[in-house]
Parts: structure tokens; sequence; C-alpha cells
């Protein structure tokens, strides 16, 4: 298994930081990787929860299920991901003050075996890796809570 962590501070309240990242549906805007993500809940998630994302990769598309292991807004979440990609992702607000918080996202994670999973490790490294990817999506994060919080 391989561990990645990204945090950033961000300009804005937690609920605002948990609003933006709290939706699934939002992935696509900020990894390239993610070609869709399905199976949502109108009302939202909760522990139990469980999705499809659609990763493509070098031209290769592959479906992960994603489950919702933790659910504590606007605090923490924790997800299980199963397909060719494995592992967990637990993304966190802590607030660092009224309008200011830290965002961490932590993935531990492990390509399957195959040649899909070896084709998707090879397509990662390509663009930069694991770190890179995580922190070029947070950031992404960042903009749009700030700019939400702006606006």
């Amino acid at each position: 298994m391989s561990v990645v962590t990204v945090s950033v501070e961000v300009d804005a309240p937690a609920e605002r930081v948990w609003e933006v990242i709290a939706d699934p549906r939002n992935l696509p805007h900020w990894d390239r990787h993610i070609a869709r993500v399905e199976g949502v809940p109108a009302n939202g998630l909760r522990e139990g929860t469980r999705y499809v994302t659609e990763m493509k990769l070098m031209g290769v598309r592959a479906k992960i299920r994603v489950q919702v292991l933790d659910w504590d807004p606007p605090r923490r979440a924790k997800f299980q991901l199963r397909g060719v990609l494995e592992g967990r992702v637990t993304s966190s607000v802590e607030p660092l003050g009224p309008d200011r918080c830290r965002l961490e996202h932590v993935v531990d994670y492990r390509f399957k075996g195959g040649p899909i999973g070896a084709l998707a490790a090879r397509s990662l490294r390509m663009v930069g890796g694991a770190q890179y990817a995580l922190r070029h999506g947070t950031l992404a994060q960042k903009r749009e809570i700030e700019r939400r919080s702006r606006g």
C-alpha cells in the first residue's frame, strides 16, 4: 500500500468547506482522471452509502466501487475504494478560526494486479504520481471553496 497526504489552509468556515467537498459528484471538476460519478443519493451521503466512480487513465476506463465508512460532517469522512484501485480515502476539516480551516486528504491505496492495474499505475506515474494528482485536486477544491465564500 502507498499513502499520500495533502493538507491546505482554506479561507472559509468549516461548513462551507464541507459543503463543497462532501458531494462526490464534484470529483470530475477537480480530478481529470475521474470521468464520472454514479449512484450518489439525491439527499447526500451517510455512513454505509455506496456509489461508483469511473476513472479514465490513458484511454482506459475502470469503475471503482466506493462505500462511505465514516461520515461526521463537517469534520471527517472516510471512504473504502474497491476495483482496479483499492484503498481508503480520509478527508478531514479542522477549524483554525471562524473563517479559516485546514483541509486534509489522506489516500492509502494500491492498484490491483493485472494489465489494467499496471496500466493505471503507469499512467499515474506519467502525470507526476499520486501526490501530484492529489495536490492538484485539493488546490482546485480550495479555489472553488474560496470563490464561493467570496461570492
